[in-house]
């Protein structure tokens, strides 16, 4: 207890001093969000979730284009939870299979809220609670969390979580680090944007189809299950199928044809396209980029650098069309809404469900003490 109370006094100090002098941390503009700006780049952010809820770069023609989903207000993020808008999930993102797991011989069980599976934590997760924010600067914006003891089901001590997103010349930093003071606690963090390169307005599609996917350090996939929760084995990618993204940068709608395409992100569920974990076979300290998404029609592409050893790929199947795009958005081709297969995430992290794999050999058990960090970096440039 000493320890969480030091900590805690701690996280309390920085934030009464990371405001300037005689100040506190500003209120957020009218729409709920703060906003962000560095040379070639502007994204806006919100308490709930830690989330991003926006983010301009310009096109090839020098168009300015907000190229990620969410919401126009900020009070519109807590009743879509469940979708992870730009969120930060936790304590511990993805699936955790049957929704059990043990630490040290102590069955734990968490909520089955996908199928028998838990997903991101269940829905007291830290994507559905707002964080507190412990600095802001005009790049930069630090958002903290203290998830008490069993708050979620299942999730045993007290973690203390921070993320810092900073802005630079055309780039997007961000930081966590998640610490569990007292108590074994699993812990796996990610981002969890959703992008649209094209930001609705390519007036032949509002999908992302035609964006272009390359990912030269993943050829192993983990097997899912029917309900995409991993079986244990993973597989290689063989060259110019379904999953291969590594060979050459592949457009994410290349292999609608594929018989295997129906079902390949749940075969339990019929899921159409992607929703799978490829491996990054490279080091946590290999600053090479792991993975790059572009849009030809925009021109804009943007490169991913991580120290994580995952990568979680999502293609929106089921975005069914009921939650608006933003105002900033929009074209000829759109509906006005988010559909089935108008966004890709793109979920750096650790191998999902390691904690019910111990023959991966994976750190997803945290405490008492020992910290869990995660790092990003995304580039942004047009061609």
């Amino acid at each position: 207890m000493k320890y969480l109370a030091f900590l805690l006094l701690a996280l309390t100090a920085t934030t009464a001093v990371s405001a300037a002098p005689g100040s506190s941390i500003p209120e957020p503009g009218p729409d709920g969000k703060y906003t962000l700006t560095a040379p070639g780049i502007k994204a806006k952010f919100i308490p709930f979730a830690a989330a991003i809820t926006n983010l301009w770069v310009q096109d090839k023609n020098g168009i300015e284009r907000d190229i990620v989903v969410g919401y126009d207000h900020a009070d519109n993020y807590p009743a879509d939870a469940g979708s992870h808008n730009g969120a930060v999930p936790g304590r511990y993102a993805g699936r955790i299979g049957n929704a059990t797991y043990s630490i040290d011989g102590v069955t734990y069980h968490t909520e089955q809220n996908d199928g028998p599976n838990t997903l991101h934590s269940g829905t007291n997760g830290w994507g559905y609670r707002k964080w507190n924010i412990t600095a802001v600067s005009s790049n930069c914006i630090t958002f903290s969390i203290i998830d008490p003891h069993m708050s979620s089901e299942g999730m045993p001590g007290t973690v203390i979580g921070k993320v810092t997103y900073t802005l630079g010349t055309k780039k997007w930093k961000v930081y966590m680090e998640a610490i569990s003071p007292e108590k074994k606690s699993p812990i796996l963090l990610t981002q969890h944007t959703y992008w649209n390169l094209d930001a609705f307005a390519n007036p032949a599609t509002d999908r992302i189809w035609n964006h272009t996917y390359y990912t030269p350090f993943s050829r192993r996939i983990l097997e899912p299950d029917a309900n995409m929760a991993p079986t244990g084995n993973i597989l290689p990618i063989a060259y110019g199928s379904i999953d291969d993204f590594w060979s050459e940068p592949k457009q994410l709608g290349a292999a609608m044809s594929d018989p295997g395409w129906v079902g390949h992100c749940g075969s339990a569920s019929g899921c159409e396209g992607y929703n799978n974990m490829w491996i990054v076979d490279k080091a946590r300290s290999d600053t090479r980029i792991a993975a790059t998404l572009a849009s030809n029609w925009s021109g804009i592409k943007v490169d991913i650098r991580t120290d994580q050893e995952g990568l979680q790929l999502y293609s929106c199947y089921w975005s069914g069309g009921t939650a608006p795009i933003k105002s900033t958005q929009g074209g000829p081709a759109s509906n006005g809404f988010v559909n089935s297969g108008g966004c890709v995430a793109i979920e750096a992290q650790d191998w999902s469900d390691g904690i019910n794999n111990p023959q991966w050999g994976r750190k997803q058990i945290y405490g008492p003490g020992d910290k869990f960090t995660w790092n990003a970096e995304y580039t942004f440039s047009t061609f």
